[in-house]
């Protein structure tokens, strides 16, 4: 498993959140929702992204904005208009303390504001991920706060926006799960635009997984965590010398091959934890670990909390969460399962930050 299907793995399972938003200027929208990862794109009209402590970004029709959470932004229809509606956890929407949900609703996944001489409103679409899948989170602390992927760059997803645009408003069965996966798609096309980028914006450890060698090894780490790796068995995988694997591996991903094996089954254990059907002794065995004890004592150490309270802590949040998000904004007939906001990077993860703004070129 690479390292975008570990990220997009769990969200989908979940569901995500689908709003298509409809205002005439001036509009600002004051974001506070935490989620962990969120999609917006014009489809008439232009807004500014004003995530805090960095520089706004213009976002025109077509554009493909990604926003890591849990840190708040802005989206307005000018740099200097000031935010009147409140989006918080849960995705709740307020003016002035005062829910505005029923109020501003304007159809199926539509809510917005007009008015009445304005024959072309800023017509905005906005997928947010409620939910942070744990094998994801050594990605998400390396994204920057804002990437933008400008129109025109890739075809086919040009024509996933025209899709969404028109799937978003519809209320068929499974409508929930089309949905989903055009976002998924959305998403994974401007991670791939990312990381090819000739600036290297992304970290290394992620553009290693198109070595011809560390990316067979990761793919491999991925695939099997229980199995009792060795940088030398690692190394007859894939067809290199001991030395020659833990030199590159090291140069790329800024850790050596069993420090990355470490940290991958510990976030492994973290996401299967939050399944009460497996105990702590099964998650053990499945990442590797002797027994429940083994695992207990590494993920105490590296997360400062033992595997029961992690399980405690994550079912809780999802249970506060998933009870907020129904009484927000439209996102359509069913209520939307929250997840628990996104954790910090791991020490591994924090020293090879990317830039707060990333503007992929054009083409």
């Amino acid at each position: 498993m690479d390292t975008l299907t570990g990220l997009l793995d769990g969200p989908k399972a979940r569901g995500a959140f689908l709003l298509r938003s409809v205002l005439s200027a001036p509009w600002a929208l004051r974001i506070e929702d935490r989620a962990p990862l969120s999609l917006i794109t014009m489809l008439d009209g232009e807004a500014w992204i004003l995530p805090d402590g960095a520089d706004p970004v213009l976002v025109r029709p077509g554009d493909l904005a990604l926003l890591r959470g849990p840190e708040a932004y802005t989206v307005a229809d000018h740099p200097r208009s000031e935010p009147d509606i409140l989006i918080g956890p849960g995705q709740i929407c307020s003016r002035d303390g005062a829910s505005v949900a029923t109020s501003m609703a304007l159809g199926v996944r539509t809510w917005g504001e007009t008015r009445p001489d304005d024959d072309r409103p800023s017509v905005m679409l906005s997928g947010t991920y409620l939910a942070e899948h744990e094998i994801g989170r050594r990605l998400l602390g390396h994204l920057p706060t804002l990437l933008v992927r400008p129109a025109g760059a890739d075809t086919t997803e040009d024509t996933l926006v025209r899709l969404l645009a028109t799937e978003v408003t519809r209320a068929e069965p499974g409508q929930e799960v089309v949905l989903d996966r055009l976002l998924d798609l959305l998403v994974v096309g401007v991670l791939r635009s990312w990381l090819a980028a000739p600036d290297g914006s992304a970290p290394g450890w992620l553009r290693a997984q198109a070595d011809e060698v560390v990316g067979p090894a990761l793919r491999l780490l991925h695939d099997d965590p229980a199995r009792p790796w060795t940088v030398a068995a690692l190394a007859t995988e894939v067809g290199v010398s001991r030395a020659g694997l833990a030199r590159r591996f090291t140069a790329l991903v800024g850790e050596p091959p069993m420090a990355y094996l470490a940290n991958w089954r510990l976030a492994v254990a973290a996401d299967l934890l939050r399944d009460p059907g497996l105990t702590v002794a099964a998650v053990a065995r499945r990442v590797g670990y002797g027994d429940a004890f083994a695992l207990s004592t590494a993920f105490k150490r590296v997360r400062g909390l033992t595997p029961q309270e992690h399980r405690r802590l994550a079912a809780s949040a999802e249970t506060a969460e998933a009870g907020g998000a129904a009484v927000g904004l439209p996102g359509g007939a069913e209520g939307e399962a929250a997840g628990d906001a996104p954790a910090g990077p791991s020490p591994a993860a924090r020293s090879a930050a990317v830039p707060t703004t990333v503007v992929l070129a054009a083409g």
